[in-house]
């Protein structure tokens, strides 16, 4: 057994922004088509929406949503997802190797949005296409009336604008993978261009520019300063996007994988604090970690990926990732890392949403379930409010594979304005339980755990309910401590208020 120290701080970092709370829906897969959409399903509603999902998706606490892609976006005509569904064009989909139907479109994802009570992200092809078809886009969404598309709109069933706030300049433009690929200089003057131009329509627009798709992409570093050095004045944001996998058996640096998102996060705001500094400019461009989750990119690589010249399959089998203990673990420590740096990560983006490396899962015609990596999300996205404070960890620490020396607990904590704590903590040890002290007088008003002697214990149709939260065991050392007893590879979420006299 080994034993560990928490001090939570007093200072504030950031307010906890609920954007962190983002997911993402692309035209991948099944995430739409059988996924939030099945109109013959028998909870489907008047729209073909799946009820069940619907719910699913409100007790997960999501509150953006990034859409249509990811890559898929980066050969999209927005114009075939709009107008009379029988007339919409059926296109391939060089991303995937997919059939798109078009079936559910711009107002049909709108909509489920309105139901879901999440907030849209819009993400526009600058791919394929560049900053005219970004300039009809907008006047589509966003102009409330008067215009030839402002009034197609309204004829195709919107009166309203969409008021579309929050806008992604493409999708990893430096990945060779990406449709319309290009070199950081030029995706950087592209991108300027159509941000200036969007803000010559609106000024109040909050636009994110794409930053690097991954840490170990070769241009990484060298992509944002020079993506920045076109864009600064004209973005809000850069993007970061990471997936985790559990590699080669190596569990020490799988657990440890929030200190690569540490790194990833205080390097891209050191190239901004580095261009800030350059232009001489008081602003700081945030960051939106608008892709990130646990995902077996080997298996897509060897097993998912489509081939042949007339195979497209409309709505295929793809990255339907099982989620583990392991998994859910990983990720309720990477959601520590973003509340961690709060102070620059404003906007976050779980990816994806259903089906496609998914909290949430469904079958056609059948049942929807939570995987294990739903929990630690729903629950953070519950808990975490007010604003977000440091916790000053004592621990033991081992040695990793990929990240050298990692602490076997790591720990963030949110603070409301009646004082009220909500305490997020991992332990990474595969072996040992760790009890952990809480410095300061605090009563504990609730816990909850994911942990399992069974690492690989998921969720299944047949098995939905095989993994849930359950309360974790603590109780008090002789200076009246509140000290919690963390078993191996756990995530746990405590609701902590001051002591006060008498209680």
């Amino acid at each position: 057994m080994a034993n560990a120290h928490l001090t939570i701080a007093e200072v504030p970092i950031a307010p906890v922004s609920r954007r962190l709370f983002g997911s993402f829906v692309e035209h991948l897969g099944r995430a739409v088509y059988s996924g939030i959409y099945e109109p013959d399903h028998p909870t489907a509603d008047e729209d073909g929406f799946r009820t069940d999902v619907i719910g699913l998706v409100r007790e997960l606490g999501v509150s953006a949503i990034r859409y249509p892609g990811g890559n898929f976006v980066s050969s999209f005509k927005w114009e075939d997802s709009v107008g009379p569904v029988e007339h919409r064009p059926r296109r391939i989909d060089l991303a995937w190797h997919s059939m798109e139907t078009n079936e559910v479109g711009l107002h049909e994802f709108s909509r489920w949005l309105d139901k879901v009570g999440s907030e849209l992200m819009l993400a526009i092809n600058l791919g394929t296409r560049g900053t005219g078809d970004a300039l009809e886009l907008l006047e589509y969404t966003n102009l409330p009336a008067g215009s030839s598309l402002a009034d197609q709109r309204a004829a195709n069933g919107r009166s309203e604008p969409f008021d579309v706030r929050m806008w992604c300049l493409g999708n990893e433009m430096d990945g060779p993978w990406q449709i319309g690929h290009r070199s950081a200089d030029d995706y950087g003057k592209l991108a300027a261009q159509t941000a200036r131009a969007m803000r010559a329509f609106d000024p109040t627009l909050e636009l994110v520019v794409c930053g690097s798709s991954n840490s170990q992409m070769p241009t990484f570093g060298t992509w944002e300063q020079t993506v920045l050095s076109h864009t600064y004045d004209e973005v809000d944001y850069i993007s970061c996007h990471a997936y985790y996998e559990f590699k080669n058996g190596d569990i020490g640096s799988f657990l440890a994988s929030a200190v690569d998102m540490d790194r990833f996060i205080d390097t891209v705001a050191a190239a901004i604090d580095n261009v800030a500094k350059e232009k001489v400019s008081e602003k700081t461009v945030a960051i939106s970690f608008d892709e990130w989750n646990v995902w077996d990119i080997e298996r897509w690589e060897k097993v998912d990926k489509i081939h042949g010249v007339e195979n497209w399959p409309q709505a295929p089998r793809l990255l339907e990732d099982v989620y583990t203990v392991l998994d859910a673990v990983v990720v309720g420590s990477l959601l520590i890392s973003l509340l961690k740096h709060a102070d620059r990560v404003t906007s976050a983006s779980l990816a994806q949403l259903v089906n496609v490396i998914a909290p949430i899962v469904t079958e056609p015609g059948g049942p929807a379930w939570r995987q294990t990596i739903f929990f630690p999300f729903a629950t953070t996205s519950r808990l975490a409010r007010g604003s977000v404070v440091g916790v000053r960890v004592e621990a033991p620490s081992y040695e990793t594979v990929q990240h050298g020396e990692v602490s076997l607990i790591d720990a963030v904590a949110t603070r409301d304005d009646d004082g009220r704590v909500s305490l997020f903590v991992v332990n990474r040890s595969v072996a040992e339980t760790v009890d952990v002290t809480l410095e300061g007088l605090w009563v504990v008003d609730s816990t909850v755990m994911l942990s399992d002697e069974d690492l690989a214990a998921s969720n299944t149709a047949a098995e939905p309910d095989r993994v849930e939260l359950a309360a974790l065991a603590h109780d008090r050392d002789e200076d009246d401590r509140v000290v919690l007893h963390l078993p191996p590879v756990c995530w746990v979420a405590i609701e902590l208020s001051p002591r006060r006299v008498g209680r």
